[in-house]
């Protein structure tokens, strides 16, 4: 019994352990806001002239996780590439992307060519974590 037990639960605490490194360590993380949350794709109707060229010069490919951020939050510390991890969401996006100066404690998030799915994520609110 114990020669099942004991690997069993060793199994188990790992696999506990996985889990939890793979969220953020919201204690490590120096700054938390809670925000507004869109969606934006790559069009014209949505951009400045090239779809895929980001305000900061990065460029963007449909399934990365980026973002945009209204530039209020720049102030804040949320610059280029910096690493967000948003609540309900998977992994961290980068910051690539700045909105236009009417926004205010609002992020994009990047979905692509994918119009309908942009339109169907709506508006939401969440919190934002970063470093």
């Amino acid at each position: 019994m114990k020669r099942v037990l004991i690997p069993l639960l060793a199994a188990c605490l790992l696999i506990l352990l996985g889990y939890a490194m793979s969220q953020p360590n919201r204690v490590a993380f120096w700054n938390s806001l809670e925000v507004t949350v869109t969606a934006y794709n790559s069009t014209r109707a949505q951009t400045d002239g090239n779809p895929h060229r980001a305000a900061w010069n990065n460029r963007l490919k449909p399934g990365m996780k980026a973002i945009a951020v209204s530039r209020d939050l720049i102030k804040l510390g949320l610059d280029n590439r910096t690493e967000v991890w948003i609540e309900g969401f998977d992994g961290p996006y980068l910051v690539l992307d700045k909105m236009n100066r009417r926004y205010r404690r609002r992020i994009d998030i990047y979905l692509g060519r994918d119009v309908r799915a942009a339109r169907e994520f709506g508006r939401r609110k969440t919190r934002i974590y970063w470093r």
